[in-house]
């Protein structure tokens, strides 16, 4: 009997960065995946960072949570929507958790007096790192390599995944490569040698690539395809095109697969793999491109301008527009713009409004003031984390009456702290993966708008946070019509409210977004998008009405 050997994907990339390794990395997962493969993901990230837990979203983008409360680079976002790939601590590891374990190691003696060294003390733990994924069960892992091929911080993981295929067979490797073939307008024509050079400069390291696939904004031609092939030495059937989408993400895998690419990396790596099954994929895509309506969601957040610090609440709004046969217009709105020019003037026209959460005093207000203008408009309002604490303030000010509240992350002095840090994090000094974090229980009301979203009444959601509902306030808060609509099982924490006499108001503590894929949309959002509708409805039937003789 031949003992199983997991196969290895390593995908690179080069000339310049966000070019969508990981979304490239996630798209070859799924086609494997429907192709009856056992996948796994992992990104190693080149940033000393020991996570990205303490990272500006303005440079990152958004943190991504995971069940077992690891904070990941948001590729792995990509990896959960695109595929059914299992994530954990070790999908993710940076420059600066390796370097944190070699210490660590050598501080215990396990070195024996060595000289620690990149190579091979750091190579060897980044290697351990890979290994981990492998087992019995899996057939593939796929190990996307962050940063550009040239960058300094990148080359131990480059050396380590050059030595991977000495340690495992070059059989049981293969590696592909993300490049961009740019068009120049000036000379009508693509170049190919930007290419050429990311390729030289992989080679130099040892690493032959097998597949290239090339970002280009027009199509490969035969002449460009064989002169890449010639001159990267790579087989003319191994050049994919990855032509840029104008439409949306989930068109990537079924472009890779009208390539052939998995054929080749089944062919490539001797896969026992059966026929690809892609028809729910593309009836996905035919609704995204054939929309029945047309919905305006506002979202008002702190870091609004920078798409990728609110991707996944992006990708799960678009999700459930999807669901609902609705093409969702986002309208991107930063809450210090509510603050100077009101709600009035930034909000009205839209269906819903959705708040996320964010970190720091900075827009509060304005959040603050948008929560308002929903709540006593009836527009469909959805607050998440922060959302949900800024929708707490907002109700004790102008509906309890308690002037000045606030929260003590901002306002240590206020006089009703109806927002407070939870008792666990009081003890607390260090920053980094401290919070309240991963997938944790909560009770529903088994009447509430959220137990009838989820069908059930005990959920469990991914939570990001240090700050929580101050108990002291709930009697109040209830006597003027605010539901808890959602309780840890035991009831000390407020995880969700409602306001019952509000077409759709519900706030969450957790991060529901986190877990939305595009065939499977999160039920919160879908039925925020659906009661958004149901507005959007409703108004044309009053215009309607208006415009009879």
């Amino acid at each position: 009997m031949v003992d199983h050997m997991t196969k290895h994907i390593f995908v690179t990339g080069g000339v310049v960065s966000s070019l969508g390794k990981g979304l490239t990395s996630a798209s070859i997962g799924m086609l494997l995946e429907r192709r009856g493969l056992r996948v796994r993901m992992q990104k190693l990230d080149p940033y000393i960072n020991v996570d990205p837990g303490t990272m500006s979203p303005y440079q990152h983008g958004e943190v991504y949570v995971l069940d077992d409360g690891s904070e990941t680079d948001l590729d792995l976002g990509h990896y959960e929507r695109f595929t059914n790939s299992p994530l954990a601590r070790d999908s993710n590891y940076t420059t600066g958790q390796i370097y944190l374990s070699v210490i660590n190691k050598e501080r215990q003696g396990e070195f024996l007096g060595k000289t620690v060294q990149v190579v091979p003390h750091v190579t060897d733990e980044i290697k351990g790192v890979i290994k981990k994924l492998a087992g019995d069960d899996v057939d593939v892992v796929i190990t996307e390599i962050g940063g550009t091929v040239g960058d300094i911080e990148s080359q131990p993981f480059l050396e380590a995944i050059r030595q991977f295929s000495l340690d495992v067979g070059k059989e049981n490797c293969l590696y592909i490569h993300l490049t961009l073939v740019p068009y120049l307008k000036a000379a009508g024509e693509l170049k190919t040698k930007p290419t050429q050079h990311s390729v030289g400069q992989l080679r130099q390291i040892g690493v032959q690539p097998d597949i290239l696939i090339c970002r280009t904004e027009r199509s490969l031609s035969r002449e460009d395809r064989e002169k890449i092939a010639l001159f990267c030495n790579v087989p003319k059937d191994a050049v994919i095109e990855e032509k840029d989408k104008d439409f949306s993400i989930y068109e990537v895998p079924l472009s890779l697969m009208d390539n052939h690419l998995d054929e080749l990396i089944v062919r490539r790596l001797a896969l026992a793999a059966g026929p690809l099954h892609m028809d729910d994929w593309r009836d996905l895509v035919h609704r995204l491109r054939n929309p029945q309506h047309e919905l305006g969601i506002a979202v008002v957040g702190k870091y609004a301008e920078h798409r990728d610090a609110y991707k996944s609440i992006y990708e799960a709004i678009d999700h459930a527009g999807v669901a609902h046969g609705a093409q969702i217009r986002i309208q991107r709105i930063q809450s210090e713009e509510v603050e100077r020019e009101g709600p009035e003037c930034l909000l009205a026209g839209y269906d819903g409004l959705l708040v996320p959460g964010g970190f720091g005093e900075r827009g509060i207000e304005g959040k603050v003031e948008a929560i308002r203008f929903a709540r006593e408009r009836d527009v469909p309002f959805f607050g998440i984390c922060l959302g949900m604490q800024c929708a707490a303030i907002e109700f004790a000010r102008n509906v309890v009456g308690l002037a000045g509240a606030h929260s003590t992350e901002f306002n240590k002095d206020t006089p009703h702290p109806v927002i407070c840090l939870l008792d666990e994090q009081k003890s607390i000094t260090d920053k980094g993966g401290t919070m309240r974090l991963g997938a944790q229980a909560a009770r529903l009301d088994p009447d509430s708008a959220a137990a009838a979203a989820y069908g059930k009444t005990t959920i469990w959601e991914r939570h990001r946070h240090r700050y929580e509902f101050n108990n002291i306030y709930r009697q109040q808060f209830e006597a003027h019509g605010m539901s808890f609509a959602g309780t840890s099982p035991d009831g000390s924490l407020v995880e969700l409210i409602e306001l019952p006499s509000h077409p759709w108001f519900v706030a969450v503590q957790f991060h529901p977004e986190f877990k939305s894929k595009p065939t499977a949309p999160q039920p919160l959002f879908a039925a925020f998008i659906g009661a958004a509708l149901a507005r959007h409805a409703q108004r044309g039937e009053r215009y309607r009405e208006v415009e009879l003789p």
